[in-house]
């Protein structure tokens, strides 16, 4: 599916008025096609008062919002011309990669970071570093958790337009049933185990009826589940760049693959619907919300809608856990952004374009709207934060997120690591096994993405 809008100067927006002047100290100081300051003028071949966004996701709601509000908000602002293009999310890399290859690719596009290392390694994308050096340091660092998430080999090339992550999402009304504070939650993984063998709940076959903690298991979800027990434990998915290689086989691997192992097929497991997608059910058929599950893993999204449909659940959200003695961490950091294409005529506009997109108005406006975590630290204070209790402990656990690796071939490689993590929860190879043939395979899908960037 394609969705094309085309928006002309002059429209009102309701941020049009609080943003009148919020980029007066970016547009002062422009940039050419090479990076290097300029006082502005066209790019290197074209007008540089229009532009072509491309944006992943049909999303209406978003589309709404970016076309009825922010782009008009813009071209009323800058005077210039926007046209947006949506396009489906499994479409997004093959039309970007035609449009590249027959020189019609958009100014900015959009897509998730795993998909940046590909991007840049192919050089097609524009160099963010310089322009970011423009934001004040304050607004630097309001943004710190998000923006590793978009860099490769130390260059940014990727603005986060929201952050992504996976907390423990629990009924506190469960806790309570089985004796447990649900204001004092575990703070380790050791812990959470304890706990969920205490809220698990089998039927007199000794099925499990209700999970005790149900961590994702599906084809890319188990990869995330096992990238968030990694961190926690110490451990790193790969090391190097280009080319990255495997660094999972290690002890903080075992440690991680065996306790996620352990809660499908440990004595006793704790956990059901082995190899079930629950993460993409509607709030309605959500484990948390039928009973099934007394603790999942959760987007903020996801706990957000739960929360809203079922205020009397009485959901709660953990901060990050650690395993014992060591730092918590989870999978997180970084979600869809903006790039802007390298050959672009329009740099300078599709600069402005995003920093318009960077302002705590705009962004504020932009996450409310889509209901995802905000990319600034300091909308802990937005009443869109503070206003929930779901929203706020996504926000706070904003130190410990630990980004997917952006490297060349991260997306066959994890889907190579996930046949191999299918294998161990299955019972077929031990965990120790199934990451010391994982790493060989890994690294050889990695070493080949990096010769095909550099051929």
């Amino acid at each position: 599916m394609t969705t094309n809008h085309r928006h002309t100067p002059g429209r009102r927006a309701v941020l049009g008025g609080a943003l009148g002047g919020a980029l007066t100290g970016l547009s002062a100081c422009a940039f050419t096609g090479d990076g290097s300051a300029a006082s502005g003028g066209a790019g290197p071949s074209g007008p540089a008062d229009h532009l072509v966004v491309w944006f992943p996701g049909t999303n209406q709601t978003e589309i709404d919002l970016v076309t009825g509000e922010i782009v008009p908000a813009f071209e009323e602002r800058t005077g210039a011309t926007v046209d947006v293009t949506y396009l489906d999310w499994g479409d997004m890399s093959t039309k970007l990669n035609a449009a590249f290859a027959a020189g019609t690719a958009p100014d900015v596009f959009g897509h998730g970071p795993a998909a940046v290392a590909d991007f840049a390694v192919n050089d097609r994308l524009e160099d963010l570093g310089p322009y970011l050096e423009l934001l004040e340091p304050a607004d630097l660092e309001d943004m710190d958790a998000a923006l590793p998430g978009g860099r490769v080999d130390g260059t940014q090339y990727l603005v986060p337009l929201s952050i992504q992550g996976s907390l423990i999402a629990y009924r506190a009304g469960d806790f309570r049933e089985a004796g447990l504070d649900p204001d004092d939650p575990p703070r380790t993984w050791e812990d959470l185990l304890e706990v969920a063998r205490r809220l698990t709940v089998r039927d007199g076959a000794g099925t499990i009826t209700r999970s005790g903690l149900l961590l994702m298991s599906d084809a890319i979800g188990r990869q995330q589940s096992f990238a968030a027990l990694l961190a926690s434990a110490g451990g790193r998915q790969v090391d190097g760049t280009s080319p990255a290689t495997a660094a999972f086989d290690s002890p903080a691997g075992a440690t991680a693959l065996d306790y996620l192992v352990t809660l499908f097929a440990g004595d006793p497991a704790v956990a059901a619907d082995l190899g079930q997608n629950y993460s993409d059910l509607p709030p309605e058929q959500q484990p948390l919300v039928t009973g099934r599950a007394s603790m999942t893993m959760s987007t903020a999204v996801r706990a957000q809608s739960m929360h809203d449909a079922h205020p009397e659940l009485d959901l709660r959200v953990m901060q990050p856990l650690a395993f014992s003695g060591g730092e918590p961490g989870v999978l997180g950091g970084a979600g869809p952004g903006l790039m802007i294409n390298k050959d672009s005529a329009a740099k300078e506009l599709a600069w402005e374009f995003i920093s318009h997109l960077l302002q705590p108005e705009v962004s504020g406006e932009y996450t409310r709207g889509i209901g995802a975590i905000p990319v600034r630290a300091s909308s802990v204070d937005d009443p869109y934060v503070q206003g929930s209790p779901v929203m706020t402990a996504f926000v706070q656990a904003a130190d410990a997120w630990v980004p997917n690796p952006n490297v060349p071939g991260w997306v066959q490689a994890r889907d190579t690591l996930s046949g191999f993590l299918e294998q161990a929860l299955n019972e077929r190879l031990t965990p120790e096994e199934a990451l010391a043939q994982a790493a060989p395979a890994v690294d050889e899908v990695l070493a080949k993405a990096a010769r095909a960037g550099g051929a």
